[in-house]
């Protein structure tokens, strides 16, 4: 089984355990006719995915329990960025009684067909008491031809419901701003369905709601893409950026009270569009660009180069494949006021692609001054030790990729030169996770700390607090704490073989965090305080359970 199909299962479990069988899915068509116990209701046993009858009463559409507080205490962490969590509203929120889809169709569609499936649950009785609760699978289909005229039109009853109805909304779409974001004559249709069954109260309330709701609507004729116009028409320079570079990312639906998918993409577009209650999106993964042949990344390499020009025969080749791969990047083409402001977005991210490059070239050349070439080729050093101490078991020797090592580059004269008009600038490295984001500031931190040592022999001025990381994440505070903390061991160890050259001082880490993660005080002798470094210590040696730090290897 692949990590794929395992990602799918766990998927179709949540909907399950929330939802319920849903039409459709690949796990769980045993459950399309499921038994609920009498003690549970399908109202308390699954959370969302349910239609309220529109005519019920406030206090008959709304959970009984919802205004129940439960008191939890959340672990403490340490960290200082806790706060007590706010209360909850005391005012109950109405369940939905209707829920939607709306798509873009064009001039010369006439017809739409849509699809609605639903479960529908029956109370067994007996002595007056619920014992369970059948479900029963429902499905109904219902063509909806489009009006010459925009309209909302009345409603259609689907057939054996029990009363659910389509509504349906038409309307043209007008020009914006002579953009033209759709041809002319491109319309919206909506269409939503509306739980008008007879409420029933009681025990038997939930016979009225209809659960697993599920709208899916076809069309002969590909639907249109819906244009975003939040990218197109801004000024922010981020939204412009993202509306160049996803405008072939298509959204062809939009959900009402509920989330929209569309189904797999034929050649000539979208021809089916759904509901989702749990929305979904894979996100691809990235797969880093590989360096020139005559490139090297490899750091043990790198960290015994003998001079700049060594230096530079083995690092200019990575620069010169980014400057043609700038070179071969298209411009969008067009004469439409949308695409002359993309070509404009994408002129204006090349040219500083370009600034770039220049930036990366230049730290290249800072390997001319010795000090900025020995910080390079330790910090080469000790990124590699780190590199064989994760992966002892791996055969390839530690290697940068090409964007590390770009971004350790375009950073170097910046950081060698105090006065660098470069310095009022911030570097965004911008990747999932995995990435190699982590490695990449680390081996520039290493730099860094190396060259003040390297730059002040003998002098405190090559100490004190040379990096500063912080993180809004709790989990990543204490893993990247790890990672920190290899990298400095590395550079002790390189610091004790060469004290004349990087001083008497040792690499140091810190962490600012509460109490519960970290000593505020060392502790002395005597002291009951169970908070000192010291309590803490002496417990850790006699239990071997609590790190008196946040660090355990």
């Amino acid at each position: 089984m692949t990590s794929a199909e395992v990602r799918e299962q766990i998927l179709d479990s949540l909907i399950l355990d929330l939802v319920g069988p849903v039409a459709g899915l690949k796990a769980g068509n045993y459950l399309e006719q499921e038994i609920l116990p009498g003690s549970t209701a399908p109202l308390r046993w699954y959370l969302t995915g349910f239609l309220a009858p529109f005519a019920a009463k406030p206090e008959e559409k709304t959970d009984e329990g919802s205004g129940e507080q439960i008191d939890l205490i959340p672990p403490k962490t340490g960290l200082d960025d806790e706060a007590a969590p706010e209360s909850a509203s005391s005012r109950k929120t109405p369940f939905p009684s209707s829920m939607g889809l709306s798509v873009l169709i064009p001039p010369k569609c006439r017809s739409i067909k849509a699809t609605v499936t639903w479960g529908d649950y029956a109370a067994a009785m007996k002595d007056e008491a619920v014992t369970g609760w059948r479900r029963t699978a429902r499905w109904a289909q219902a063509p909806l031809p489009i009006p010459a005229q925009d309209t909302t039109r009345g409603a259609v009853r689907l057939k054996d419901s029990g009363g659910l109805d389509l509504v349906l909304s038409v309307r043209t779409i007008p020009s914006h701003k002579g953009l033209d974001l759709v041809a002319p004559g491109t319309r919206a249709v909506s269409v939503f369905l509306v739980n008008n069954r007879n409420p029933m109260t009681g025990i038997r309330r939930d016979e009225a709601y209809v659960f697993q709701v599920k709208i899916q609507l076809e069309s002969d004729l590909p639907f249109v893409a819906r244009p975003d116009l939040r990218g197109v028409i801004s000024s922010d320079p981020d939204e412009r950026v993202a509306d160049l570079q996803y405008r072939d990312a298509f959204e062809y639906a939009v959900g009402h009270g509920v989330s929209a998918r569309a189904l797999p993409v034929q050649t000539d577009g979208c021809r089916s569009v759904e509901s989702a209650w749990i929305p979904r999106a894979e996100v691809e993964r990235i797969e880093h660009s590989a360096a020139p042949a005559n490139a090297t990344l490899d750091m043990e390499k790198l960290a015994v180069v003998k001079d700049a020009a060594e230096a530079k025969s083995l690092i200019e080749p990575l620069i010169e494949a980014y400057r043609e791969w700038i070179a071969t990047q298209p411009v969008p083409g067009g004469t439409s006021a949308m695409e002359e402001r993309r070509a404009d977005v994408a002129t204006k991210m090349l040219s500083r692609a370009g600034v770039v490059a220049g930036r990366i070239e230049k730290g290249l050349k800072e390997l001319a001054d010795p000090n900025v070439l020995e910080a390079f080729r330790l910090a080469n050093k000790v990124m590699a030790a780190v590199g064989r101490q994760r992966r002892k078991d791996a055969v390839e020797p530690p290697k940068w990729r090409p964007f590390q090592l770009a971004f350790l580059l375009l950073n170097l004269t910046s950081l060698a030169e105090p006065e660098n008009a470069d310095r009022e600038l911030v570097d965004l490295l911008f990747f999932p996770t995995g990435g190699g984001k982590t490695e990449a500031y680390l081996g520039l931190a290493a730099f860094t700390m190396f060259l003040r040592r390297l730059r002040n022999p003998g002098s405190l001025r090559g100490c004190g607090v040379a990096v500063i990381m912080r993180y809004t994440l709790r989990l990543l505070t204490l893993d990247q704490l790890g990672r920190g903390a290899a990298l400095i061991c590395a550079m002790e160890l390189e610091r004790r073989n060469d004290v004349e050259k990087l001083g008497k001082w040792p690499f140091e880490i810190g962490l600012w965090v509460g109490q519960a993660a970290t000593p505020n005080r060392m502790g002395k002798s005597g002291e009951r305080d169970e908070n000192t470094a010291r309590a803490r210590t002496r417990k850790f040696k006699q239990d071997q359970k609590t790190s008196p730090i946040p660090l355990e290897t």
